[in-house]
């Protein structure tokens, strides 16, 4: 399985990385897994497919359209595959980008109004994010999806196969939306729970601001809730990972994490990511993975 989104910061690429940190006893004791970030989900999906002692996932995100995807592929994958199969023949048959143009900013106009079934609402959060520019997922302060038609010729929105492999995976999910705190009176009393916090990034440069996953923004204030949060977790006796940028790819005096997580392990990892926009500045930066496992 892999994820059913192109999502900005998804996991994929870290995914060894992240792996390489997990606890042992996933191997071979039961135990629950927790996301409240979840995003694309790379690796709730790994974990899903390839470990056979995860008895409970629990899956949120502050974006409801996001979350709305998940559920309608948990209870109503053929449904989604039969609209997506619709759009894609549809926007097929739009030769050219100029062609294109219309269609996709009235299905954005449609997403927008949110005023579709769950099940629409899906598959145009998909064909969205598969036809726009970058694959990004952008909203303003009023929630709009705000990301302009992308230059793809052909981009292919119904993935059936993938689609109805993780709906058979997500049916024993717990998922949620709202704050990552909200995820705590979900954990069960008999399993221990591995956390995977992966926030909105800390900006590292002024062009690299991008946090709008949602209407709601995710500043300092909330970087150091969240570290609290993970205080929290490590008191009750659960594991947590925890990826984020490196102040110190552009200030090597920001000790911004060093401070906040200074009572737990932080390692400094490569990502294939990039500070500039432009091809010529792109080039692999740290980012910072901080655990309660020493």
């Amino acid at each position: 399985m892999k994820p059913f989104v192109k999502w900005a910061g998804g996991k994929t690429s870290l995914l060894d990385e992240i792996q390489k940190r997990l606890p042992n006893y996933i191997y071979s004791q039961d135990f629950c897994l927790v996301e409240p970030f979840v995003g694309g989900g790379a690796l709730s999906l790994w974990a899903l497919s390839e470990l056979p002692h995860l008895k409970r996932l629990i899956i949120n995100d502050y974006n409801a359209d996001l979350i709305n995807v998940y559920q309608v592929i948990k209870n109503n994958p053929n449904d989604l595959i039969e609209y997506l199969k619709k759009i894609q023949n549809d926007y097929d048959k739009l030769t050219d980008l100029e062609s294109k143009k219309p269609y996709f900013y009235h299905k954005r106009d449609v997403f927008n109004q949110r005023t579709s079934n769950d099940i629409e609402q899906a598959g145009l959060f998909i064909f969205l994010n598969k036809s726009a520019f970058n694959g990004l997922y952008r909203v303003n302060k009023n929630n709009q999806f705000n990301v302009p038609i992308g230059s793809y010729k052909k981009p292919n929105f119904v993935d059936k196969e993938n689609i109805l492999n993780i709906s058979k995976k997500l049916q024993n999910t717990q998922i949620l939306t709202g704050d990552f705190e909200s995820v705590l009176p979900y954990l069960p009393n008999d399993l221990p729970c591995v956390f995977y916090f992966d926030p909105p990034y800390r900006p590292i440069s002024d062009t690299a601001s991008f946090t709008a996953y949602s209407d709601s923004g995710f500043d300092d204030n909330e970087q150091k809730r969240l570290a609290k949060f993970c205080k929290k977790i490590d008191k009750l006796g659960h594991y947590f990972l925890l990826s984020n940028s490196d102040p110190k790819n552009t200030n090597s005096s920001d000790d911004f994490f060093d401070e906040l997580y200074r009572n737990f392990k932080i390692e400094r990892i490569q990502a294939n990511r990039a500070i500039g926009a432009s091809g010529g500045s792109r080039k692999k930066i740290n980012e910072i993975i901080v655990s309660n496992g020493f």
